[in-house]
This record gives C-alpha cells, structure tokens and sequence, in this order.
C-alpha cells in the first residue's frame, strides 16, 4: 500500500524551545495514525508542513505521494490543500448563522436562504458526523461542544479529501464525548478508507480511534509505537 505521508529527517524553527523534528513517520494510505505529544504550536507547524502552508528548514516532508517543495506556486498549492480535511478550532465557524449555513459555505456562498440542492448535500453530511437535524436550524454559537466539534469533521469531509487531519479535537470535550467523537471518526475513517492523521496530546482520544498510536518524542523527533488498544 503507497504511503499518504512520509516526513524524513524533518526540522522546523518556530520559535519554541527547539525545533520542530520528525525523524522517520510514515502513513500508509487509509490508515489512522495518532500522533500523540504535540502541543498546540508544533501541531500547528506540523499541519503546515504535510500540507505545503510552509517547508522544513531540513529534511524532507512527502504527502500523497509528492514532495511539498515541488508545489511551484499558489495556484497548484490552493488545489493541493483541498485534499486534506482538517478538524481544528483554527477553522472559524460563523457563530451567528445556523449550523446548516455553517455547512453550506463549503458548497456554495449562497446562505440565505441554502438553495435546496446544497440542502440536500447538508443533510447528507450532517448524518454522516451524527448531527442531530434539529439542531441544523440553531445558530452554530449555541451547540453544545460535540455538534461543535461534529461541524468541524463535517467541514473537514465535505470536499472529499484524501487525508483527515485532526488538530487537538478533543481541547474542549469532556471525556465522554471525546470517547463518542473518537467512535464517529473511527467509523467514518473505515466507511470511507480514509487516511487519517491525529496530532493532539490526548492519548485516551487516539487509542480510542483503534489507530496506531505514536508517541512522539520532541527532543529528537523520533516516533515510538505503543499499543493503540482501546481501554475506554
């Protein structure tokens, strides 16, 4: 199976104690892999990296089969980013407008009303994260933080991408509903044979997805296995 990821011999200054490092990780395609240490600015370097937002000072990063340094300018790189599906709190949800207008704006800027074929699309997308269709009509400011977090993944899904990325998705879930989030994006990960990527700190979250856990190890960028066995 081709890799989705290949990151060798990376390191990137960012203003932290050290430089971001990343010895040797690798990603089949449709696998989940959970990287397990990173804080929130080095995961945020580290979404910039695979996805060419920026380039590592040294070594080399590899996403979906092509090196980020050969991306030649800001057109290819907006089509490139496209295939990943990121799941961050970085992403700015429209407080004010409905969880469906919050939908919509991946398909169509036309939000008032959402014309009824992109509705349709909402609706399909919606049950597939496990959006309660009541709440599609509440204003996305006034959901609890798990049909928050399933706007998110929904956001993230919704232009089909080869990769999902999650950046920290559990920083305001309780444990509860970070166990029922990792169920739904296990679920959704496997239906769609999705690659899928965590970088978080929350251990419980990443064995919880049944992918394979890695523990990252800041000071020399190595990856090491652990068992990623639920024990939820």
């Amino acid at each position: 199976m081709p890799d989705a990821l290949v990151l060798t011999n990376v390191e990137k200054q960012y203003g932290g104690l050290r430089p971001l490092r990343v010895r040797n990780l690798r990603v089949p395609a449709g696998h989940i892999a959970m990287l397990v240490g990173f804080d929130r600015p080095a995961a945020e370097v580290f979404v910039n990296l695979i996805t060419g937002a920026s380039l590592p000072d040294t070594g080399e990063v590899e996403s979906l089969g092509r090196p980020t340094r050969a991306i030649a300018d800001s057109d290819e790189w907006l089509a490139f980013v496209e295939r990943f599906g990121i799941v961050s709190e970085r992403i700015v949800l429209l407080e004010a407008m409905t969880v469906a207008q919050n939908l919509a704006i991946s398909f169509d800027l036309d939000l008032e009303p959402v014309p009824p074929a992109i509705m349709t699309r909402v609706e399909q997308l919606s049950s597939e994260v496990g959006i309660d269709a009541h709440l599609l009509e509440s204003r996305a400011g006034d959901v609890p933080p798990l049909a928050r977090s399933k706007i998110y993944l929904a956001r993230a899904l919704a232009l089909d991408p080869a990769i999902l990325v999650l950046e920290h998705p559990t920083a305001n879930l309780s444990e509860g509903d970070a166990k029922a989030f990792a169920a739904i994006v296990s679920a959704i990960a496997a239906r769609r044979g999705l690659t899928t990527v965590g970088v978080l700190m929350d251990e419980k979250f990443a064995k919880a997805t049944g992918g394979r856990l890695l523990m990252w190890q800041p000071a020399t960028g190595e990856m090491k296995e652990r068992s990623s066995l639920r024990f939820w």
